[in-house]
């Protein structure tokens, strides 16, 4: 076995080699309260009042209150309030509260507007206590009394918490231990490891598993001796979950006390020889233990289990068969990998020089825009061969052995997101499948807008400048973003946030242009919605842009272009040409007479006549 010099040596190799990925698995585990809950004290700068406060909220067990920043009223306050007065006075309560804030915001930033929109009422409901009234008064009507509500909501409250912290914060510990132990020897460790356990099926059985050793534990610390040695004789439950969670509680628990017998005492002293660095983490507030001590020791200890491990198979000890993901410790063979992976391998090697590019002109817009004029022979087979590449782009990474083989593991991963991988996202699209694609997201953001507004206030409205059935700006964001944002596409995460930004921009301007030519009309106007800018767009329409964006792209799209590849192209142009010519023939006459009226321009009378039922005005 390894001596601590050299496991703590192997320990800062992975550190450096998995930095963000091992302060970011401790960070979150911080915040969640899993473990290392002390390393945020940076964060918490606290006045003397609120030092002690917290002392005393600590020595009674009682959880601190969440206040409102007007009037200092909690959501406490309104549970007392509707106990002793009933359901109105809370109601009365809440409602005063909810006015001055909104009366603050009106006086304030009108960037952060508390009128309009989902996303205010949502943040008015929580910070003036509104939501207790609201679930106090449904559990009221259910249970028969306000008091049995309250005591209701209070039970349906711990068991939130406990199922939180029964799935999330108990179990995260095997999460945050399954990156440490991927990335020993393995030089990409991706964000998609958190999910481990939901890709095996695992996370109920090793959130049970976390719980009966916390059981047992919190049992042994009754005896004073117990607080330390089964603190030691449960060392290592997980690190064998997060190596094996289909193992009984029974198993992980009785196999590591099995396997540290004998070296309870030898890990006590390997622990203290952390000591140093946790202090240089108190001296800075916790921000040194987040930023190197956490990821530092666990590493170390993650090497140490390997150890142990290894030592346990030696010795043949009872329970050690169980531990069997090989590929954690050891690479797999070329031959293993030529045998596992013969599908990717194929696509790997197939070569790039078969397939001519487009270029000139054809391939700046295919290669930048996504677009071609027409499909050939030669685009489809290079469309082939982009859809096996986004089949299996993800599992390149197993095959060099730069990543762990999730192909090899004992209990198999689920299937790798078979909708996207049925759908190339990557496609090129033609000029007829963009104008497909334009005319059917005008006609889908034609009916949501009418939808909502109908929905909201019982009125059907024709909505937008146009007469027809169609919102150009949800066709015109749908072609910028598979076009403009092409490039994005292979990053989820990027394509969203750039998604965000683009129809924000389209948004914002269009409102600014269709006012300056229309003698300042207002198609749209999101004054009062919780942050608004200048009233042309707002957090919570682009948050909906963004969402609806990746659904575009990677979903709606790509079916949409496979099902018009199945027709004959000719057909498809005659009816896109016959549609964009009537389109095109409503533009031209709504630029002289433009669709107005109720429920679509008249935002200045909306806005003095507005009532609660009429606060969801329609977003474009």
């Amino acid at each position: 076995m390894k001596t601590r010099k050299e496991i703590k040596k192997l320990g800062r190799a992975s550190l450096k080699k998995h930095y963000a990925i091992f302060v970011a698995a401790c960070l979150i585990a911080s915040f969640i309260g899993a473990e290392f809950s002390g390393s945020l004290g940076f964060s918490k700068a606290q006045t003397t009042e609120q030092a002690v406060s917290q002392v005393e909220s600590d020595v009674t067990g009682e959880e601190s209150q969440i206040k409102t920043d007007m009037g200092g009223v909690t959501w406490t306050d309104v549970m007392i309030t509707i106990a002793e007065n009933g359901t109105e006075a809370g109601r009365e309560m809440t409602a005063e509260t909810e006015a001055e804030e909104i009366q603050a915001s009106e006086t304030g930033n009108p960037v952060f507007g508390r009128t309009r929109g989902v996303l205010s009422g949502v943040v008015n409901q929580f910070t003036s206590g509104s939501i207790i009234v609201t679930l106090v008064a449904s559990a009221a009507q259910i249970t028969g009394s306000e008091n049995l509500g309250i005591l209701l909501l209070i039970v349906l409250g711990a068991l939130i918490a406990f199922g939180f912290w029964f799935f999330v914060t108990n179990v995260f510990r095997v999460v945050t231990r399954r990156v440490f132990l991927e990335g020993m020897i393995y030089d990409n460790v991706t964000p998609q490891r958190f999910t481990f356990l939901l890709r095996v099926k695992k996370l109920c059985r090793a959130s049970w598993i976390m719980f009966v050793k916390y059981v047992y534990y919190t049992l042994w610390c009754l005896t004073i001796a117990g607080i330390i040695v089964k603190r030691y004789s449960y060392f290592l439950v997980p690190y064998i979950v997060a190596e094996n969670p289909s193992m009984t509680a029974r198993q992980a628990i009785t196999l590591s006390r099995k396997m540290m017998n004998g070296h309870k005492w030898e890990c006590f002293k390997f622990e203290f020889t952390f000591i140093g660095w946790q202090m240089l983490g108190y001296i800075t507030l916790g921000l040194f233990n987040v930023l190197y001590t956490n990821p530092y020791k666990t590493a170390s200890f993650t090497r140490y289990y390997a150890e142990m491990r290894a030592l346990a198979k030696e010795k043949g000890i009872e329970g050690s068969e169980l531990l069997n993901d090989r590929y954690l410790y050891e690479k797999a063979d070329r031959e293993v990998i030529a045998a596992g992976y013969a599908d990717v391998i194929k696509v790997m090697e197939e070569p790039a020089g078969e397939i001519k590019r487009l270029t000139g002109w054809r391939g700046f817009l295919a290669n930048n825009f996504g677009v071609i004029i027409m499909r050939r022979q030669q685009d489809r087979e290079y469309e082939r061969q982009q859809a096996d590449y986004v089949r299996i782009h993800d599992m390149i990474d197993d095959v060099q052995g730069l990543a762990y083989p999730v192909r090899f593991y004992p209990i198999g991963e689920g299937s790798r997101r078979m909708l996207v991988q049925s759908l190339n996202y990557m496609r090129h699209y033609t000029v007829w499948s963009l104008m497909a694609i334009f005319l059917t997201m005008s006609f889908v953001g034609w009916m949501w807008e009418v939808s909502l507004h109908l929905i909201s206030d019982g009125v059907f409205v024709n909505r937008g400048a146009l007469h027809g059935p169609w919102l150009p700006i949800y066709g015109t964001g749908s072609i910028l973003m598979l076009t403009v944002l092409y490039r994005f596409r292979r990053n989820p995460v990027l394509e969203f946030v750039s998604t965000v930004v683009l129809c924000g921009f389209l948004e914002y301007m269009t409102s600014w242009v269709m006012e300056i030519v229309n003698d300042g009309t207002k198609w749209w106007d999101y004054s009062g919605y919780f942050l608004n800018l200048n009233g042309r767009i707002c957090a919570e329409g682009l948050l909906v842009f963004g969402v609806g964006g990746l659904a575009i792209v990677y979903m709606i799209a790509p079916i949409i272009d496979e099902l018009l590849s199945r027709l004959s192209e000719k057909k498809v142009g005659a009816v896109c040409a016959v549609l964009m010519i009537a389109f095109a023939a409503d533009a031209a006459y709504s630029h002289f007479y433009p669709n107005t009226g109720e429920g679509i321009t008249d935002y200045g009378q909306t806005e003095v006549q507005e009532t609660d039922s009429q606060q969801s005005v329609t977003v474009n």
